[in-house]
């Protein structure tokens, strides 16, 4: 077992008796499947638009939400403004978020997303000093970050690979933003998205990708010469550039 303290997380706790219908009609998971786990999910805009991505953790009588701490007053103003009558509370916590490879302690849940991600556990003290390249696993399994590939009031999260990451359901009913989702997911072929690519030579994250001169996405989070970058399908499919380096798309 290995772990370490998640840095630039917050923790709330939601009680009440309405805590999961509320929920429900709100994120873009199915909420009731936390009588099984953890769930992943995203809270956006009524046009479809990403606004916060959250992991949600039940726990005895109250559900955990785990979000990035930049997003988090800004997810909780949100959230309140949507409670009306509802018979909810949404309370900070002193809580830590640990993470780690192997075998969970006890207390800990999986992630959700991804077996690549391991397990998290929430505790009053914090985890140990960093142990795992987490940048590498994330580009290597394709799994975006809050702030970097998740952009507020930018992403789509069909675009940024929710449905692969199980943050999204199609059948659960509506929630704010859920008939743009649907459409995309029904409707269209995804013409830009999330990718993997292979990257030779110096290029920073936010570098621009360019194909014949034309612009073909950005580069993200890099990890040695791989990258997550945010493409445009039909002109990924040739040799790109970003700066002075040279990329291509990995399909597979």
């Amino acid at each position: 077992m290995t772990g370490e303290r998640a840095e630039g997380r917050r923790v709330y706790r939601i009680t009440g008796a309405d805590r999961v219908t509320f929920l429900q009609g709100l994120v873009s998971n199915d909420a009731r499947r936390l009588a099984d786990g953890p769930v992943y999910a995203a809270l956006l805009t009524p046009q479809g638009k990403y606004l916060a991505d959250f992991l949600l953790v039940p726990q005895g009588d109250a559900i955990l939400l785990d979000v990035a701490e930049e997003l988090a007053d800004g997810l909780v103003k949100r959230l309140s403004m949507y409670r009306l009558r509802a018979a909810v509370q949404i309370e900070p916590t002193a809580l830590h978020v640990s993470r780690g490879l192997g075998d969970p302690p006890p207390g800990a849940v999986v992630d959700p997303r991804h077996p690549a991600l391991g397990w998290r556990r929430y505790a009053e003290t914090p985890g140990a000093a960093p142990v795992s390249d987490w940048d590498a696993i994330r580009v290597a399994h394709l799994i975006p970050e809050t702030g970097i590939e998740l952009i507020p009031d930018e992403t789509y999260i069909l675009e940024a690979g929710f449905e692969r990451l199980h943050g999204v359901d199609f059948r659960k009913g509506c929630y704010v933003g859920q008939e743009v989702t649907a459409r995309m997911k029904h409707k269209t072929d995804l013409r830009k998205g999330l990718a993997r690519v292979a990257v030779e030579g110096d290029a920073a994250p936010g570098t621009p990708i360019l194909a014949d001169g034309k612009e073909a996405g950005i580069l993200h989070s890099r990890a040695g010469d791989r990258a997550i970058a945010y493409l445009r399908f039909d002109r990924a499919e040739g040799p790109m550039t970003a700066g002075q380096a040279t990329v291509r798309w990995l399909k597979d």
